[in-house]
Formats: structure tokens, C-alpha cells, sequence
């Protein structure tokens, strides 16, 4: 039967669009996991990464440790070797291989869990999560206390226990979740989470009881590390027992033996506080009994001082000496004010002989006299003026050339105004003017000019 060809509605892939799919599907569908397998095919390239096949009888699937989670690898891998991987699925598209992303490597069997616990260990160490300067500050007198562990362990009862008896004035509020076994270390950050986000407690209490390293191993999940330093508020952890450590201690703000020791951390002691307010109490009654005592002595004592110093004949004397003074006053004043009317007259007297009207008139005088030599000296100076003028019209009309042009002689011009004195400037046929006393005759050069025959 012959196949027909896709219709409209049918998708085409390509290669490399199916292999993307894949990938998203592989990658959402399956969390972080751990395999237990043969080592195989194992090539350390220049780059540092591992590159791998882990395998058992059935089955193999390609793995890569990339380089920085190479680093984290506590021993030297060989092929053959038993180990434990942790990484996520996902898929090589260029290729289409199936392959697992590693994150983390551990050998099989005996010791693997505590290889593991030192893996993330030094994974957080090196991110600074471990560090004393980014730990919070734990409050003196908390109010309200967070507590997150099992609702039904003998934690909790311990915990509460010892909460009432040092500090009953703090509310407390449990967010319960699971402290062991599968899904513990997601359910434990879930409750640690809302705690830190309800914004109720002043401080957070992480804790649970003893138990093998397999029973406390939530407590070294490396997402509940980092969720413990993500918080805001100061969290306080009590896991196991005195000689139990798990990650969780490490990146806690406070870390206590038991869960015990960490209720006792967080709070003040309240019995002892209650004694040592009652003793204080008391001193204070004391104190104040024996200042009321010696206020009292001193108040007699004062009282007797004042009956021995008579008040009234201090009064009497007081009130003396101020008629004194007021007679001296009043003597001050009255010699004080004669002497200011003499000065007064004095100055009045001054004054009438520097009167101003006075200054005028000798002013308007001494005027007068200055207008008078004033007057006299213009007009000698204008009859000086008057007989040089005359002097000097004399003296110029002598010069005149209108004088000589009376006397018969004249002056021969250019048609332009300018003299003629020169015999080269008699051209023939020249335009001339001849000035003469009281009239001008227009001429014309006729002939050359001659020498002349004055002597």
C-alpha cells in the first residue's frame, strides 16, 4: 500500500529542532540524580574536563565532568573503577547522543557518603559560604522564635522544654517538616523558607536529634546549605548530637551541640535574670533607705543651723545697711547733678561767644573788602589790555600789504589765487589777475618776460 505524504497539519522536523525537543524534554523530566557504575572510556583533554562512560552488564551512557566540578573530585579516577555520579540528563544536539552532565563524582562503596560530605564541604568553602564575616548577629532578647524540625521528635519537646524554662516571654512558631529519609532535604528548605519570608521570628532555630550519618544526611544537602545562607534572618542550628557535624553547622550563624544547647543559645536565662533583678531590687531598696536617711540627718542638721543664725536680726541688720546706702546714694546724686549744671553753664557761655551770627558778620565784611580790590584789579587789567591792543593795531597795519597796495604797487596772481613772483611763471597766453588798491584787472601774458630795469 503506497504511503501519501504528510498533510497541512502534520509537523516536519528537522534534526536539529527534534533534537532541541528532546533535550527540554529530558532535561524537565528528570531531576538531579545519582548513579552507581563501571568507569570507562575515561580522556582528561588540556581543557581539564572528564569525559566518560559509565556502564554496568546491560547498559552505557556517555557522561562529561566539566572542568570546575573536576576540581571538586576528592581521588583519582581510573577506568574500572566503581563510582558514584551525581549530574543531570540531558541531551548533545550536534550529535544526538544521550549523555549525563556530571556534577559531582564519588567512589563507590565504603566511605562514599562521607566522600561526599567532603566534596561539598569544599565545594561551599571555596564559594565563601563558610566565611565569619557574613554571619548575622543573634538577638539579645528575641520575641518571637522560629523553630524548624519534626513536629513529632523528641527534639522538639526538648527544644520547647527548655524555651519555657529560660524564656517564656518569646511566642514560638514551628514549621514542621521531615528530618530524614527521602524528600527531607526539599521539605526542610520549603519550611526553612516560609519562616525566613513570614518575616515573624527574630531568629530561626534548625534542629532534630541524633542519629547515624545515613539518618542526618538532609542536613549536608548542599541546596539546604545555600538556602540557610540566602536567609535574612539569623538562623541557629542544634543537629544530632555533641559529636555530630553535618554541612548545615558549617554555614549556620550559630551552631550548638543539641537541640537543647541551641534553645539555650538563642535565649537569655531567665531564672537568673529574674534573681539578679530581685537582687538589684533589693540593693536599690537599700540604697534608696540609706539615701532618705542621710537626706533626713542633713535636713536636722540644717534646721539647727538655721535656729543658731536668727533670721530676723539678719534681716535687720540687712535692712540697715541698705539705709546707708540709700543715703550715699542720695548724696552721689545730688553732687553728681551740681556738678553737671556748672559744666552745663559753662559750656553756654562758651557758646555765646562763638555764636554763629557773629562769625557772619565778620565773614560778610572781610567780603566785602575782597570784592572791592577784586573790582579794581579787573579794571586795571582791562585798560592794560586796552593800550597793548592799540600798540599792536599800529604795528600791524605798518605791515600790511594793503598799506603798499596804496601806495601804487600790485600783486600779480594765477587764475587759482596763488602769487606770482617768478619769472618762469609768465607762460604765453597765461591767465593772470593784477590785484590793485581797491580794484582787480584780468590780463593775459602778451610776451616773454625781460630783466627788470630797476636798480
Amino acid at each position: 500500500m503506497p504511503i501519501s505524504p504528510p498533510g497541512p497539519e502534520s509537523r516536519i522536523y528537522r534534526p536539529s529542532e527534534l533534537n532541541q525537543e528532546v533535550k527540554l524534554h529530558i532535561e524537565a523530566g528528570f531531576p538531579r540524580l545519582w548513579i552507581e557504575a563501571e568507569l570507562s572510556n575515561l580522556a582528561r583533554p588540556p581543557s581539564g574536563h572528564f569525559y566518560f562512560t559509565l556502564k554496568d552488564p546491560r547498559a552505557q551512557i556517555r557522561c562529561a565532568l566539566f572542568k570546575g566540578s573536576a576540581r571538586q573530585v576528592a581521588f583519582q579516577p581510573e577506568n574500572g573503577m566503581k563510582v558514584l555520579v551525581r549530574g543531570r540528563l540531558s541531551l548533545y544536539e550536534a550529535r544526538g547522543d544521550y549523555q549525563l552532565i556530571a556534577e559531582a563524582m564519588l567512589e563507590a562503596g565504603a566511605g562514599s557518603l562521607q566522600q561526599a560530605f567532603e566534596a561539598i564541604r569544599k565545594r561551599l568553602d571555596s564559594d565563601g559560604l563558610f566565611d565569619a564575616s557574613r554571619k548575622k548577629p543573634l538577638p539579645d532578647w528575641p520575641k518571637r522564635i522560629a523553630v524548624v524540625t519534626s513536629p513529632s521528635g523528641a527534639a522538639i519537646r526538648d527544644v520547647l522544654k527548655v524555651l519555657a524554662q529560660r524564656w517564656p516571654a518569646a511566642s514560638v512558631r514551628i514549621y514542621p517538616t521531615l528530618v530524614q529519609g527521602e524528600g527531607a532535604a526539599p521539605q526542610i528548605i520549603s519550611a526553612l523558607q516560609a519562616a525566613d519570608r513570614h518575616d515573624f521570628a527574630d531568629v530561626i532555630l534548625l534542629t532534630r536529634g541524633g542519629g547515624s550519618l545515613e539518618d542526618l544526611w538532609a542536613f549536608n544537602d548542599e541546596a539546604l546549605a545555600r538556602a540557610i545562607a540566602a536567609c535574612r534572618h539569623p538562623v541557629v542550628t542544634g543537629v544530632g548530637h555533641e559529636t555530630d557535624t553535618t554541612i548545615v553547622d558549617f554555614v549556620s550563624d550559630l551552631r550548638a551541640p543539641t537541640p537543647s544547647a541551641a534553645a539555650a543559645a538563642i535565649t537569655p536565662d531567665g531564672p537568673a535574670l529574674a534573681s539578679q533583678l530581685r537582687s538589684l531590687d533589693r540593693r536599690c531598696r537599700r540604697g534608696i533607705d540609706n539615701d532618705l536617711n542621710r537626706q533626713s540627718q542633713t535636713l536636722d542638721y540644717l534646721g539647727r543651723r538655721l535656729a543658731q543664725h536668727q533670721p530676723e536680726r539678719r534681716l535687720s541688720e540687712l535692712g540697715r545697711n541698705l539705709d546707708r546706702l540709700d543715703q550715699r546714694l542720695g548724696r552721689s546724686m545730688s553732687g553728681r547733678s551740681e556738678r553737671f549744671n556748672q559744666a552745663l553753664n559753662a559750656v553756654d557761655r562758651r557758646l555765646v561767644t562763638r555764636h554763629p551770627a557773629r562769625q557772619i558778620e565778620r565773614s560778610a565784611a572781610a567780603v566785602g573788602q575782597l570784592d572791592q580790590r577784586l573790582q579794581r584789579a579787573q579794571q586795571l587789567i582791562v585798560e592794560r589790555s586796552d593800550t597793548r591792543l592799540a600798540n599792536l593795531l599800529r604795528a600791524l597795519n605798518s605791515v600790511s600789504p594793503l598799506q603798499v597796495l596804496e601806495r601804487g604797487y600790485a600783486v600779480v596772481r594765477a587764475k587759482e589765487g596763488q602769487a606770482l613772483t617768478q619769472a618762469d611763471s609768465f607762460k604765453l597766453n597765461k591767465k593772470i589777475n593784477i590785484l590793485m588798491h581797491g580794484f582787480e584787472v584780468d590780463a593775459e601774458v602778451k610776451s616773454a618776460p625781460c630783466p627788470s630795469r630797476l636798480p
